[in-house]
């Protein structure tokens, strides 16, 4: 009997040993998540900042010399020639993607070369984003931060995806989408959790960095929100289908237009000079600047006039994919929130529902539909929009995901069910 009460004292030991061993090391990995996050906040909070000052400097020199747009081909050149000599084999934000599966690296190089390529893009007008930009910085030097450190390759991954959130949390001011993009983006349907608390936490240290630098959160006021009823739901879920379908035209005018330069100019600097041509040709041709850079100005007049040309998310479309496909480089979310927001403003005032709110929605629509990121949709509307309009964006975010297929702007990005059927398929988006 002793014997045997010996035992159970030595198994109760035992146990208590375990436990204690473990509550140990998870304590130990939450605190050193807590610094790293903190310092990958602060570190790429900081240059992320500096980026979007540069950016506002390099676009309102634009607007104050607009000889400067017909620069568009010589800013072409240099940008070519940069990743020619130094980053032949960078591949931007797929290569981020790709670092984070274990299947490729992300060198710090990238860091310097996408903040100068997308600077002289925006400086001469092309019509571009910078949340592509800013997630290759965050997520290249994030990378190189974990190899300083000498973390293993597990931990690294977690590196480069708190790399990528708290660069776009920086850039938009938008903190808890961030942090669930750099999780969601890459597998949709199968969210890295691990990353939970070290994306959060670095996201809203660089965000609240940017702040405190005079970067201000993407904000909008939308207007005329009507009541949830079976009707303005109805108006308000035919705009949301209706802008998936623009985000999938986009996704496939960007492919089709990559075919046609690889088909008319084999030289990757006369596809950028000929690129730079019809921009310019275009934008002569319409008159007006409004197409140039990321296309802000459209977006705050959709969504807080209510007021948009009803060709301008066509346009939109086109010119983005002329540029970013002649090889220049910025990104394609915040033109995807144009062509929304225009789109969906139209849409609103054919419909009968206010242009203001079908506008917004509008905007969260496309991008969910170019990035097949719910999560990260509903958190963005919640968070440049409040929450007075939450039932409607939740509508426009949900059917724009079940009817959008399987097209996205990032072919390195898996999406593992079925939108249409409770089964596995874990097939890669197509462009």
């Amino acid at each position: 009997m002793e014997q045997i009460k010996e035992e159970r004292r030595e198994k109760g030991k035992e146990q208590l040993h375990h436990h204690a061993e473990g509550f140990v090391r998870n304590a130990w990995n939450l605190i050193k998540w807590l610094i790293l996050s903190v310092m990958i906040g602060l570190v790429v909070g900081a240059i992320s900042t500096l980026f979007a000052h540069a950016l506002t400097a390099v676009t309102d020199f634009r607007v104050a010399n607009g000889w400067v747009f017909y620069l568009l081909p010589a800013a072409g050149i240099c940008i070519v020639f940069l990743y020619d000599k130094i980053g032949k084999e960078d591949r931007g934000t797929v290569q981020v993607f790709s670092t984070v599966r274990a299947q490729d690296d992300v060198p710090l190089r990238s860091a310097p070369l996408i903040f100068i390529s997308t600077a002289l893009t925006h400086l001469t007008g092309g019509s571009a984003g910078r949340e592509g930009a800013a997630i290759q910085l965050g997520g290249s030097i994030a990378n190189q931060m974990g190899r300083w450190i000498r973390l293993d390759d597990e931990d690294r991954h977690v590196m480069v995806m708190c790399g990528m959130g708290a660069a776009f949390s920086a850039m938009f001011g938008t903190p808890m989408a961030a942090a669930v993009f750099s999780m969601e983006v890459i597998t949709v349907g199968s969210m890295y959790y691990t990353a939970l608390a070290p994306c959060v936490i670095s996201a809203l240290v660089a965000s609240g960095f940017a702040a405190g630098m005079g970067i201000h959160p993407e904000a909008f006021h939308v207007s005329g929100i009507p009541e949830l009823t079976a009707i303005t739901g109805l108006k308000l879920g035919i705009a949301a289908i209706g802008c998936a379908a623009a985000g999938t035209l986009f996704c496939m005018v960007l492919k089709s237009t990559g075919k046609l330069y690889a088909r008319f100019f084999e030289n990757k600097y006369v596809k950028v000079v000929a690129g730079s041509c019809l921009i310019i040709g275009i934008t002569l041709l319409l008159g007006t600047t409004d197409y140039m850079g990321a296309g802000t100005g459209l977006i705050i007049k959709a969504v807080e006039s209510g007021e948009a040309d009803y060709a301008s998310f066509l346009l939109k479309i086109i010119l983005t994919a002329l540029t970013m496909k002649a090889g220049f480089r910025g990104g394609e979310i915040v033109p995807s929130f144009c062509i929304g927001a225009t789109l969906g403003c139209v849409l609103g005032q054919l419909l009968g529902i206010s242009p203001s709110l079908c506008a917004a929605c509008g905007m969260v629509a496309v991008f969910c539909s170019v990035t097949n990121c719910p999560l990260t949709s509903a958190l963005i509307a919640f968070e440049m929009f409040g929450f007075e309009g939450a039932a409607f964006y939740m509508i426009a975010v949900s059917l724009s995901y079940a009817t959008s297929g399987y097209y996205g702007l990032y072919k390195n990005q898996r999406i593992i069910y079925s939108k249409y059927k409770a089964k596995y398929v874990n097939q890669p988006t197509r462009m």
